[in-house]
């Protein structure tokens, strides 16, 4: 029937949109076709191959680990793009970005509970000369080893404690609780018929598995991420400012034992040796220690668990619910 061809397009299209494209049976069998071994084998021999000679390539000219993190990061972007091509991975983050900027009301109250305290801890840090010693030592390969190194440890850490938050979601949906979903999508008139089918509509079985379970992990992965990675930066710009206003060169001098380097080009003249190599290296590493922080306070403070994944979750539900009245859909079509 044209009608129902074009609420099932329509509810696809909401699906999508809101960062579930494995919920649509036709995305879901792409990403699984693209998931197979005939297909990952290759993706991923040609990920070590480009890895291994964007590492030796590296490390011949610049040194070890130079090369370890050329190769790690040329690795890295082969499989990037072979996920946004064919895992549908920019339809998540896509969402994700979008929605962060939307509640950047919401994130600033949250965040404020973790900042002052980590802000307080890291400036002592920042001061302590042993820290300078240390990462305005690290050359340029060894210090993005060390900022992947912390943001793989965070994602793992992520992806042990994320799942833990889907317990709920998709348990069994009560028919009121159906209609409530899905009202204000294309799936409302669905939903209703599944309620008008019987007297008193029971419980209806939500469960979600495979890539479908998947898709909200990594909702919920890439939404934390994206702030993660919003605190950094603003991490990383507190410390330029503060080391530019109050780090003396002649200080630093007698810290590193050697004349700091300055920042070549037309901001290193506007600043000239207030804003060195050195105060790069140091802001950079501590904005990554700063984001690895964060990553385990957002997942362990409850506070800040029922403040942000609370809003997420109720999404979550909301849309496991409308998959219900979709799959009516779907199973209409084909009938």
């Amino acid at each position: 029937m044209p009608e129902a061809r074009s609420d099932l397009a329509a509810a696809e299209r909401w699906f999508v949109d809101h960062g579930l494209p494995y919920f649509v049976d036709d995305y879901r069998a792409a990403v699984a076709r693209g998931l197979r071994r005939p297909r990952l084998v290759p993706v991923l021999s040609a990920a070590l191959l480009v890895g291994a000679v964007a590492g030796v390539a590296s490390g011949l000219w610049l040194g070890a680990a130079t090369g370890l993190g050329a190769g790690l990061t040329a690795a890295g972007v082969v499989l990037a793009v072979y996920a946004v091509a064919t895992l549908r991975a920019w339809l998540i983050v896509g969402w994700a970005v979008r929605r962060t900027f939307r509640s950047l009301g919401l994130m600033l109250p949250l965040v404020t509970r973790a900042l002052p305290l980590l802000l307080l801890f890291i400036t002592f840090l920042f001061i302590n000369t042993e820290v300078w010693q240390v990462a305005a030592s690290l050359d340029g390969g060894v210090l993005w080893v060390a900022v992947l190194l912390f943001a793989a440890i965070a994602v793992g850490f992520l992806l042990t404690r994320l799942p833990e938050e889907l317990d709920s979601v998709d348990d069994e949906v009560e028919g009121a609780q159906l209609i409530e979903a899905c009202t204000g999508t294309p799936l409302e008139s669905a939903a209703r018929r599944i309620a008008a089918k019987v007297d008193k509509v029971g419980a209806v079985d939500a469960e979600v598995s495979g890539l479908q379970k998947a898709n909200l992990v990594l909702v919920l992965l890439v939404a934390q991420v994206v702030q993660v990675l919003l605190l950094a930066l603003a991490v990383f710009a507190f410390f330029i400012v503060f080391g530019v206003v109050a780090m003396e060169p002649s200080v630093l001098h007698l810290w590193l034992t050697h004349p700091v380097q300055p920042i070549d080009g037309p901001i290193g003249d506007l600043f000239g040796e207030r804003l060195s190599l050195e105060l790069l290296r140091v802001s950079t590493f501590l904005a990554a220690f700063s984001g690895l922080y964060f990553t385990v306070y957002a997942v362990t403070d409850e506070l800040y668990r029922r403040q942000f994944f609370s809003t997420v979750i109720r999404e979550l539900e909301r849309a496991v619910s409308a998959r219900v009245a979709y799959r009516f859909l779907r199973d209409a079509e084909q009938s």
